[in-house]
């Protein structure tokens, strides 16, 4: 579980093979093997490590549901170590299972990130989504996607300030919103939703 909030910006070093070598040094204070670390917003498993590097498997799942296999050795990733029980949780409940990839419209400070339809029911006027493992507040939901407004500190400290229109982002939508979702169904007659893929 992760809350959303980026503690540092790493750097892919390696990507082949399945395996996914990050340059980072602060997710690293406290590392130890088996723990997880969301790389721009997908819960990874440190299965090596040194004093400046980490590696964690990647399986066919999320080379298909989110944007790693996309990225290039140099780019840079948000990083977040998961969360502890004497944590402030300051952004929301953030499982890093991504739900799908959306592609970012307009830059910041106005973020307008086009999704897949099946992901438009859980968007909500001031409710939480994560854009590349960063939480934050949907401003306003479209037809299409959604916006959110970015501060010059996140736009400075994760990924985020430097998107532009065309990139792709990893998206996960309220877990919350899913599971009222599920129980509801029984009684509404409706469908969970499909995959958004």
């Amino acid at each position: 579980m992760f809350t959303g909030i980026v503690e540092e910006l790493g750097r892919i070093e390696s990507f082949g093979d399945h395996r996914l070598r990050i340059a980072a040094t602060e997710v690293l204070a406290d590392v130890a093997l088996g723990d997880s670390i969301a790389v721009n917003g997908c819960c990874l498993t440190v299965v090596a490590h040194g004093t400046d590097w980490w590696e964690a498997d990647v399986s066919d799942e999320t080379i298909g549901r989110t944007s790693l296999a996309r990225t290039a050795i140099g780019d840079p990733v948000n990083l977040e170590r998961a969360v502890r029980a004497d944590q402030r949780l300051g952004g929301h409940l953030v499982q890093g299972h991504v739900d799908a990839v959306g592609e970012v419209v307009d830059p910041v400070p106005d973020l307008r990130v086009k999704v897949p339809a099946a992901l438009n029911r859980y968007l909500v006027e001031k409710g939480s989504v994560t854009v590349d493992g960063v939480s934050l507040t949907v401003v306003e939901p479209l037809d299409d996607g959604f916006t959110v407004a970015i501060i010059p500190h996140t736009a400075a400290v994760t990924t985020l300030g430097s998107k532009r229109p065309g990139d792709l982002v990893n998206l996960e939508v309220d877990v919350i919103a899913k599971y009222v979702e599920r129980m509801l169904a029984p009684f509404t007659g409706a469908t969970t939703r499909e995959d958004p893929e």
